[in-house]
């Protein structure tokens, strides 16, 4: 029979214990993450959480991997082909039978309840059968066990992404590897800003065709604002706050006349831009958007969910949408 509880012999960790004065403590999202030596059993669950793993050299510890929205950058697709992966999120139990002694999570949604993703239960409950966690900081719920409607939008900011390699390679001991590609980034998007400095900052939306014939847009305290803006543009919903994903009428939409608009497709671990094209036609044959700017000019352009997510591709994504908005400037 399945194990459906915890018991012994059915691969649970051990209880949480208490930490001896040598061991390595950050602090999470409120939360203080402690290990005695560095994690050997790693779960990553979303792209910022898989891709992170990789980026840190933890490829080899992984024990399991979930729910990609796109193909993982270049960089990281051997590694990742050779990792375990399932194209949902696990139960609790599922997740506890791969035995992590960690969990790096891309999104807040794993740990939330009532989250419309299936959740593993809180931090604090994983903690006492003796497995950290770790969330990307700019989507810090204000409480464990809280989705996203919570975000402080101060930590949604690339350096919230640095802080996070930072403390993740102590925890780790991948200190090197984690200034190498802060390094990297910081290099990346350092030449982007330098590119657009003083060019006319247009107008961006980041849409998805939604129900009814309405839209959903990235909101202002969604990482694709800071994207958006590192990359020379503005985001045209940026005072919607609240939640990331806000539901709009095409009326609103029209009303907020983007200069350009960045599809939001998703969600599957062999994803492209090439397979966003199809949000770009939708959008581009609505007849109610053909006032549109970012229409009646064609600058709607393929742009996956994966690329507004807080992570390592920030600067990957910096680069594509200053490409996007600024092609005189950047070159893709």
């Amino acid at each position: 029979m399945a194990c459906v509880v915890l018991l012994a012999g059915c691969g649970a960790p051990a209880p949480e214990q208490s930490v001896g004065e040598d061991a390595v403590t950050r602090t999470n999202c409120g939360i203080d993450v402690a290990v005695e030596a560095p994690p050997e059993r790693v779960y990553a669950a979303y792209q910022p959480g898989i891709e992170v793993a990789h980026a840190l050299g933890l490829s080899d510890r992984l024990v399991g991997t979930a729910f990609l929205d796109a193909e993982v950058l270049p960089e990281y697709a051997d590694e990742q082909a050779a990792a375990d992966y399932v194209p949902t999120l696990p139960s609790r139990e599922g997740l506890l039978e791969t035995e992590p002694d960690f969990v790096i999570s891309g999104f807040n949604g794993f740990f939330a309840e009532n989250s419309p993703d299936r959740s593993v239960g809180t931090r604090a409950s994983l903690r006492e059968l003796g497995v950290q966690s770790w969330i990307l900081s700019p989507l810090c719920p204000s409480e464990d066990g809280l989705t996203d409607r919570a975000i402080d939008p101060e930590s949604v900011r690339v350096d919230s992404v640095y802080r996070d390699l930072r403390d993740l390679g102590a925890l780790f001991g991948a200190e090197d590897e984690a200034e190498r590609v802060i390094a990297d980034m910081q290099e990346r998007i350092a030449a982007v800003e330098a590119k657009v400095e003083g060019a006319e900052r247009p107008s961006v939306a980041i849409v998805s065709p939604g129900e009814d014939g309405g839209y959903r847009v990235a909101s202002g305290v969604d990482f694709g604002t800071r994207i958006i803006e590192h990359a020379g543009g503005v985001n045209a919903f940026a005072d919607l706050t609240g939640k990331r994903n806000v539901d709009v009428g095409v009326e609103e939409l029209v009303e907020r006349d983007p200069d350009v608009i960045l599809t939001d497709a998703c969600c599957d671990a062999g994803m492209t831009t090439q397979d966003a094209r199809d949000e770009v036609r939708a959008i581009m044959s609505d007849p109610a958007l053909e006032g549109v700017a970012a229409v009646a000019e064609g600058e709607v352009h393929p742009f996956l969910f994966a690329d507004r997510a807080a992570g390592v591709r920030a600067a990957h994504s910096i680069e594509l949408v200053a490409s996007r908005i600024h092609p005189d400037l950047v070159e893709q």
